[in-house]
Order: structure tokens, then C-alpha cells, then sequence
């Protein structure tokens, strides 16, 4: 007899000192996917315990939520390939932390998402529908960097960088064990190579996002996130055009980390 799939949502949510906003982040998370028709799962990764962040989110308690994480900080990159590898949806997406992002865009994903039978669903700033409160500065730099991405890996989304996106599993499952980046440019490392391999039904999807309350563009801290991110993104560049790294033939030079090894689902 014909077994349906059952349609389950894995949201990865990457921590790193979020002490002082990851209950009410994890509660709202909570409140918004308890409105929709998807099953789901929260994968709460606490990257590295260098604050409470990691005791705040267990307080938060849920059949629904699993906190895991480690000790040292690795890249938020790292952490959701780190979240993704312990899912169980047939849709896995992640959610970057700290509430700058409302919560009521999941449902605006997931509507796109079945809506275009996408492949990848990026939550974008651009969108007509978007609602966007974002310094100027960073709308200029997030202007220019796209259209670095656009002449470098033909991707045709405008806005590549906001922390939400959902991916169909059987795109993670064929592009995670290819990938290197963890730390700055790994969301655009995903899209160019499942783009490269065929998986190009990749659309945006409207989000509110609010970055007034994000600490100053000019900090030491963001210039080295926007320096480490352009050179994260020419590397990719270089392993896709170049080295053709992320091809089939080269499957025995992929790196392999137990820790990140996708496991792949099965339905029973």
C-alpha cells in the first residue's frame, strides 16, 4: 500500500549569547508554528557557551523544542548545518535568533513554499510585501553584495543574506555533504551549489524585519563580518567555477565531519 509522506517542518534556530531575548524568541517561534495545519520540530543550537543562553533556552519548556549545541563557538554557519543534521522534516529551514526577524513570516514561507513546489524559499527584504526597517548604510552594502552574487553565481533572488529560508530535504540531503564555509557566507554556499546541481526552483518570499535596534554598522565587529563574508563568497566562487570542487567526480575530496553528516530520512 502507498505510504503519504507526512508533512513535518524542522526549524534550526543558531544561538550565540542570546541570554537576554531567546525565551521570548523561542516562545513567540512557539505561538506562531502552533497557528499552522504543519507538524514541526524546533532544533534550538546553542553555538558555544560563552553566556546563560544555553539554560535560558531549556527553561522553555515544549514537546516540540530540542536544545542541543556544544562548547566552543563555531560560526553560525556551523551550527545550523549542525541543527540541520539532526532534523526529521521533509522541510528544514532555519531562523536566526534574537527577534529581529517576526515570527510571521515562517507562515509566509511555507504558504510560498507549497505554493511554487519550491526547492529553497529565501525570506527577502526586497520583496513588495516585505516590511523593512533597515539603516541606510546596510541597504546600500546589501544592494552591492547582491549584485556581486548575481554576476558570480547567476542566482536570480534579490536579497540572499536575511536569516530565514526553508529548503525541501532531498536538497540538503544531495548539497550538505559538499559544503565547507561555516562561519560567514555558508546560506549563499548553499544556494550557488544546489543551484549548480539542478535545484533552481529558488524563490523569495515577503518577511518583517526590524535591524533599528542592531548595533552600528561602523563597529569593528561588522566590518570583519563583511570583509570575512566577501571572501567566504569568492571562495565558493573558486571551488564552484574553478576547482569544480562541488561536482559528483570530486565526491572523494568532500570533507567529512561526523558532527555535520546528514543523515537521510526515512518514511515508514
Amino acid at each position: 500500500m502507498l505510504k503519504i509522506k507526512p508533512t513535518m517542518l524542522s526549524l534550526i534556530i543558531p544561538v550565540y549569547n542570546q541570554e537576554k531575548t531567546i525565551v521570548k524568541n523561542l516562545e513567540n517561534i512557539l505561538a506562531e508554528l502552533n497557528k499552522l495545519s504543519y507538524r514541526f520540530e524546533v532544533i534550538v543550537v546553542i553555538d558555544g557557551e560563552t553566556d546563560n543562553s544555553l539554560e535560558k533556552a531549556k527553561s522553555v519548556k515544549s514537546q516540540n523544542i530540542k536544545v542541543v549545541g556544544y562548547k566552543t563557538n563555531k560560526g553560525k554557519g556551523y551550527a545550523v548545518r549542525y541543527g540541520m543534521a539532526q532534523s526529521t522534516g521533509d522541510i528544514i529551514g532555519f531562523m536566526d535568533s534574537g527577534g529581529d526577524i517576526k515570527e510571521e513570516g515562517l507562515s509566509m514561507l511555507l504558504e510560498h513554499f507549497r505554493w511554487y513546489n519550491a526547492d529553497i524559499i529565501a525570506g527577502s527584504k526586497r520583496h513588495s510585501a516585505s516590511k523593512v526597517q533597515y539603516p541606510l548604510l546596510r541597504v546600500i552594502l546589501s544592494f552591492g553584495y547582491q549584485m556581486i552574487i548575481r554576476a558570480l553565481f547567476g542566482l536570480k533572488i534579490r536579497d540572499t543574506q536575511v536569516g530565514l529560508k526553508l529548503y525541501r530535504r532531498e536538497v540538503l540531503e544531495d548539497v550538505l555533504p559538499r559544503l565547507i564555509v561555516k562561519k560567514f557566507a555558508f546560506d549563499i554556499e548553499i544556494l550557488a551549489v544546489a543551484n549548480h546541481l539542478g535545484y533552481t526552483r529558488i524563490f523569495e518570499a515577503p518577511i518583517e524585519l526590524d535591524f533599528t535596534g542592531v548595533s552600528s554598522i561602523t563597529s569593528r565587529n561588522f566590518r570583519s563580518i563583511v570583509f570575512g563574508t566577501l571572501v567566504d563568497t569568492l571562495a565558493v566562487y573558486y571551488r564552484l567555477r574553478i576547482l569544480r570542487y562541488y561536482d559528483n567526480t570530486n565526491k572523494r575530496k568532500w570533507r567529512f565531519d561526523p558532527e555535520l553528516n546528514f543523515r537521510v530520512n526515512t518514511w515508514t
